[in-house]
This record gives structure tokens, sequence and C-alpha cells, in this order.
């Protein structure tokens, strides 16, 4: 008869989750922590918080997890087909007896997991009109109170304070405090924000911060700032960093600066820039007044002329030397026509005196007259024997009597 494996011996006999605990502690003897390189795929996020997806490459895969305790070391998002390297524990899942990964950290592979995490960010942010230039509103040109959101002790607040001396000292500024690097920072940035926007008096917002490296400058490329300043009611100018750093904060901000001195000048007007404006305006208002007073005064001398020779006086002086320059002209008239008229009577006389029978009788005739009636004779059938007569003379008169009346012959036919 054939005899079982191991009889005569004493037999060890393990339950399976037994069996599964002595592998997880030989995983952890002989294995430990590892870094495990893979293309990541079958992501799932359940509702506790957990992360669960697979880690493989060309030949062959292990499932992985990221529990919710361990994803805030993780500051990029898990996405399908991210090469990435996974510092894991190795580890016997009991429930399905499967060779698991618990992840501790996780690296992209290529590029740093800030890096990845500013892109992920930024490209959501976008999609979501974040960045929109519609959605950036304007500065006030003459705030009456200036809002700034930084550590109260950085180079960034004196930078602030020194531009605000130069520009435009009358305006006052309002500090409000935060941490602006460091585990947390983010949510206190957010409630600094919060905090000033509400303050009476308040035009804008300047949130500053000096230079550094990425890891410093990471409060300022996080959700939480960048939904601050999106809810702001405020304009809020970014200042933060050096002129080459570019953060999530800037490309929310309704505008971005440089540098913190920089956003100060954006936020206050310029005081001597403004007295030199003011002046080269009150010379230019000065002068156009003057040639304004100048053309109304020739304009109101056009008017007073015009209203003098409107008056009831005016009028009747012009109608004097109207009437005079008439009686005038028509003396001047007359007297041509007198002139004419004279000459004329001159000529008619002239005519008359040769036609007159004085003028006749001058030349040796003689003009005879009927007494009584005082009818000229020009027939000897006018007279009788005895009649009475007077011959006109050039120069008398001669009164006869009728001795003969004889006709003038007839002459021979």
């Amino acid at each position: 008869m054939s005899q079982s494996p191991g009889a005569g011996r004493r037999r060890r006999v393990y339950s399976v989750t037994e069996f599964l605990s002595g592998l997880n502690a030989l995983f952890e003897d002989r294995v430990g922590r590892v870094w495990v390189a893979g293309e990541l795929t079958n992501l799932h996020r359940a509702p506790s918080g957990h992360s669960y997806f697979t880690l493989k490459d060309e030949s062959g895969q292990i499932r992985a997890v990221l529990f919710r305790s361990a994803s805030g070391r993780v500051p990029f998002e898990l996405e399908e087909g991210l090469e990435v390297l996974a510092y894991a524990d190795a580890s016997i899942y009991a429930a399905r007896g499967d060779v698991q990964l618990v992840v501790k950290q996780l690296e992209p592979i290529g590029r740093g997991a800030l890096q990845l995490a500013f892109e992920q960010l930024r490209a959501r942010l976008e999609r979501e009109g974040l960045f929109d230039a519609a959605r950036k509103r304007p500065l006030p040109e003459f705030p009456t109170r200036v809002g700034v959101v930084t550590s109260p002790t950085s180079a960034a607040v004196r930078d602030v304070i020194h531009v605000s001396e130069r520009r435009a000292p009358s305006v006052p500024l309002l500090i409000s405090p935060t941490r602006v690097q460091g585990v947390g920072s983010e949510d206190e940035i957010a409630a600094a924000i919060d905090r000033i926007a509400v303050q009476p008096g308040v035009e804008v917002l300047l949130l500053v911060r000096g230079g550094g490296s990425l890891e410093d400058l990471w409060a300022f490329n996080t959700e939480t700032v960048a939904r601050a300043i999106a809810r702001c009611p405020l304009p809020l100018i970014s200042g933060v960093g050096h002129e080459t750093d570019v953060t999530i904060a800037d490309l929310v901000a309704d505008q971005r600066a440089a540098t913190p001195s920089a956003a100060a000048a954006l936020a206050l007007p310029d005081r001597s820039g403004l007295v030199a404006s003011l002046q080269r305006d009150w010379r230019r208002l000065s002068a156009g007044i003057r040639n304004a007073l100048r053309s109304e005064g020739v304009r109101l001398a056009r008017e007073r002329d015009a209203l003098r020779m409107l008056a009831p006086s005016a009028r009747l002086a012009q109608q004097r030397r109207r009437l005079l320059e008439a009686h005038r002209g028509l003396g001047r008239a007359t007297l041509l026509a007198g002139e004419r008229r004279q000459a004329q009577l001159a000529r008619l006389s002239d005519r008359l005196q040769s036609l007159s029978p004085l003028a006749v009788l001058g030349r040796g005739y003689a003009l005879v007259r009927r007494e009584p009636d005082a009818e000229i004779v020009r027939r000897p059938a006018q007279v009788s024997l005895g009649d009475r007569i007077v011959v006109q003379l050039a120069e008398g008169r001669i009164r006869a009597r009728v001795e003969s009346a004889e006709p003038e012959p007839e002459a021979p036919g």
C-alpha cells in the first residue's frame, strides 16, 4: 500500500489566511518597499477616496492601490496611460489571493510631479473658461483703498509699500496677512482673499509673493487659490515670483504683473505723472478758454453792432441818411432836369423868336389890324374905304384910314 506524503511525520497545516499572512510577512522581510515602473491602466476611483489601478509593461502587470491617506502626497491627477514610478509595499490581497502594490508615492516618468499637476490643472481650468479674457475686469483708475494679500514680513510687502509711497501716498493699503508657502498655505491664501474682498472701501486686490522654486510657489498653482480668485468680487492683480514665473493664479487673475512692485504700479496711479498731465491739461484748457473768449468777444461785438443797427434811434438815423441821400439825389436830378428844361426852353425861345411876327417886322414887314375888332387884315376884301386900321411896326404903331383896297392881281396863267 502506498503512503501519503509526509507519512510518519507530524503535518503542519495552514489555513488560507495563515498562508497569505505568511506570504505577506515574507514579502515584508525579503522585498519591503520597492520602486516599480509601469503604465497606469484600469483606473477606478472609489467613493471612499481610494484609487485602484493596474501597473503594466510589455509582458506583465500587477494590481495596485493608492489609499486615501496617501493620495495627499500625490499632487497630480491619476490618468489612464500615464507612465509612473510607484514607491510601494508588496503585499497579498487576502480576499482574492492576489499580489498587489500598496502605493505610498507616485512620480510621473519623464517630468516632475508638480509640473504635471500644473499642466493638468491648467488644462482643466482653461476648459472651464477661468482664463477667458471676457471675464477679466478692468482696474479702477483711482482706487480709494488697495487690499494686499501676502505675508506681512515678506520682501513683497515692502516692495508694495515702497511703490505706494512713491506713486500714491494718499491711497491707503490694507494688508490681509497669510502664509505664502508650505503645507496648507493655499487654504490660508484663499481665506485671506475672501476676507479682504468684503472690507469697506477696498476697490482692487494685490496677490503678491517674491520669487522661488516651483515647490515654493506651489500654493499659487492650486485649485483652491484659483477658485478663490475666480469668485473674488473685486479686480485682482497677481504679482507672484519673478518675471519668468507663471502660476495658475496669474492666469486666473484679472491682470498679471511680473513682480510685486509691478503689481503695485498697476493698481496705484502715478502722482507725478498725474501732476504733469494736469499741468498739460491746464495749459490746454487755459489756451482754449482764451481762444474761446477771443472768439466770443468778436461775436459779441458783431451782435452788439447788429443790435445797434436794430435800435429805433439807429433805424431812424439810417432812414434819415437814406432820405438825405435821396433828397440830395433828387436835388441833383431836379437840377439836371431844370438845366435840361432851361436849355430846351432856350431852344424853343430861339425857335419862337425866329417865328415871332416881331422878328418878321424887324425885317421891314408890318402887321395890319382892323379897328375896332383888332382882326388881322390879310386880304383887301376885309376892309372898306374909310375903315380905321392900326399898322404894327417893329418899333411902334401907325393909325390910318383906308383910302383904297385893291386885291393882288392874279399871275398870268
